[in-house]
């Protein structure tokens, strides 16, 4: 299997609902860390997996519609505790819509909210 990922920083603003999480339940900001990687068994005709220009590109676009908000005003988190959890999988499925993907393969969000913790998403297609 072939493997290409791409990296990108920012910062967000969440505070957690539905538990007693001491200070995570009030405004707090995160140093957001997001890798997102393809996996699939083919390359195209040039020997790439998927251009890594298009997946800057889309990865730099979905943060940026998250950089300096307020992840519990966003419509993707109505209902949603803005856990970390729930949002690699929410920047993966608008990566996965933004991307040329190969027939089959996987995609994955690994998201980092400090230097020692992350979640991840993945998804198959």
């Amino acid at each position: 299997m072939y493997t290409v990922a791409v990296s990108r920083d920012f910062i967000a603003n969440h505070y957690l609902i539905g538990g007693d999480w001491g200070r995570e339940n009030f405004p707090h900001a995160h140093h957001y860390v997001a890798e997102f990687s393809i996996e699939s068994g083919t390359l195209d005709q040039h020997g790439y997996l998927v251009d890594i220009v298009e997946i800057e590109a889309a990865l730099t676009a979905t943060v940026d519609y998250f950089r300096d908000s307020m992840l519990n005003d966003k419509p993707e988190f109505a209902g949603l505790n803005p856990s970390i959890e729930h949002f690699s999988r929410i920047l993966c499925e608008q990566l996965l819509a933004q991307i040329n993907t190969p027939d089959k393969g996987a995609v994955m969000v690994k998201l980092w909210e400090n230097d020692t913790c992350w979640a991840a998403y993945r998804s198959e297609f």
